[in-house]
C-alpha cells in the first residue's frame, strides 16, 4: 500500500502533502485521506477498492460533480490528475481500483462541533441553508445532460436484489419492502420530479463554514437517478434529531414543522417542489428507511457478518406496520 500511495501522490502532484486517513464507518466502501500542506487541509483523496463498480460509474459521478461546481452549486469539485483525468484506475493486489481527488470542503462537520451551530446565529439559518444547498443541486440536475450515466433507482432497489441481500428469515420485512417498491413504480418519472440526486444528503456529507454559515456538499458516491423527494425525505429524517428528546409531544411536532418549513423555504429559493410531491413525503420517508436497511445488510455482507436485528428493528417495524414518518409521531 505504501508504494501505491506514493504513486498516487506523484500522479496528483501531492508529494508536498501529508496524507491523513479518515476513519470510515463499518462496512464502508472507500479509503479516504485528507491532504494537508502547512497545516491546512486542501484536498481529499478517495480510493475505491471493493471492485463492485465500473469505471463508467465513477466517470459519471465525476461528470455530475464537476458540472454542479462549474455552475455555482455549493459542492466540492473533483480535481483532475496530472494526466487530466478525473478518474484514475489502478491495480492493487490484482484488483482494479479507482482514485479520485476532490477539493476540501471549507468548514467542518456540525457533529465535530458537538452539534452546536455557529455562535450568534439561529438554527433557522442552518435549516434554511441546508434546503438551499440541496435546492441548488436539484435545480442544476434538472438541466443536466450527461455523457456518462449513473444507475437508476430500480437498477438496485428491485425484488430480485432485495431477495438476494435480505435473508428469508426477514420475510415480513421483505414483503413490506416489496409493497413499497410496487408503489414507487406507479410514481411519475418526468424531468421535473425525477433525476440525478445525491442519495445521501445528510450532515455527515457537508461542511459548514462557521464564519458565515455557508454549506459545501461532498460525497456523491451513492448518487443515482431517483425522485428528488428522496433527498428531501432524507433531510427530513435527519432533522428529527433536533427535537426527538423534547418531552412534550406537541412541541416535538411543532419543532419538526418549523424545521421542515424552513428547509423548504431555502429549497424553494432555488427550485420548485409541488404540494402534490410533498403529499408523498411519508412514502419517501419509507424509501429512506429501505435504503438504510439495505445499506446495513450490504455493509455486514462486506464484513462477512450477520446483521444485528436491533440495528434495523425500528425501521423494519415502521415498514411492516405502516407507521408513518419513521415513527416520529409515535414517540
Amino acid at each position: 500500500m505504501d508504494i501505491f500511495i506514493k504513486n498516487v501522490k506523484r500522479l496528483y502532484d501531492l508529494n508536498e502533502y501529508e496524507l491523513t486517513g479518515v476513519p470510515g464507518h463499518e462496512g464502508g466502501r472507500n479509503l479516504v485521506y485528507v491532504c494537508v500542506r502547512e497545516g491546512k487541509p486542501e484536498y481529499v483523496l478517495r480510493l475505491s477498492l471493493i471492485g463492485d463498480r465500473k469505471k463508467e460509474d465513477y466517470l459519471a459521478e465525476a461528470e455530475f460533480i464537476h458540472y454542479l461546481a462549474a455552475n455555482g452549486a455549493p459542492v466540492s469539485d473533483v480535481i483532475p490528475s496530472a494526466n487530466g483525468n478525473f478518474v484514475e484506475p489502478f491495480y492493487l493486489d490484482g484488483r482494479e481500483c479507482y482514485v479520485m481527488l476532490f477539493a476540501y470542503a471549507k468548514g467542518m462537520l456540525i457533529s465535530d462541533n458537538g452539534y452546536r451551530y455557529r455562535e450568534g446565529a439561529p438554527l433557522e439559518e442552518y435549516f434554511y441553508n441546508t434546503g438551499k444547498a440541496l435546492g441548488a443541486i436539484h435545480r442544476l440536475s434538472k438541466e443536466f445532460k450527461p455523457v456518462n450515466r449513473r444507475p437508476e433507482f430500480f437498477d438496485k432497489y428491485n425484488r430480485e436484489y432485495i431477495d438476494a441481500i435480505i435473508p428469508d428469515e426477514y420475510d415480513a420485512l421483505k414483503k413490506a419492502i416489496g409493497e413499497r417498491l410496487d408503489s414507487y413504480r406507479n410514481l411519475p418519472v418526468d424531468a421535473g420530479v425525477y433525476g440525478l440526486v445525491h442519495f445521501d444528503f445528510s450532515d455527515g456529507n457537508y461542511h459548514i463554514d462557521m464564519n458565515n454559515g455557508n454549506i459545501t456538499v461532498f460525497d456523491f458516491d451513492n448518487c443515482m437517478y431517483c425522485w428528488y423527494m428522496f433527498d428531501l425525505a432524507n433531510l427530513w429524517t435527519h432533522g428529527t434529531g433536533w427535537f426527538q428528546r423534547e418531552p412534550d409531544h406537541g412541541k416535538r411536532k411543532a419543532g419538526m414543522k418549523f424545521y421542515f418549513d424552513t428547509v423548504l423555504e431555502g429549497y424553494r429559493s432555488e427550485t420548485g417542489v409541488s404540494d402534490e410531491e410533498l403529499s408523498q413525503l411519508p412514502l419517501f420517508i419509507d424509501m429512506v428507511l429501505i435504503e438504510n436497511i439495505v445499506d446495513e445488510f450490504e455493509c455486514c455482507a462486506r464484513e462477512g457478518e450477520e446483521v444485528d436485528p436491533d440495528d434495523i428493528e425500528n425501521a423494519a417495524e415502521c415498514l411492516i406496520n405502516r407507521i408513518p414518518y419513521a415513527g416520529f409521531g409515535q414517540c
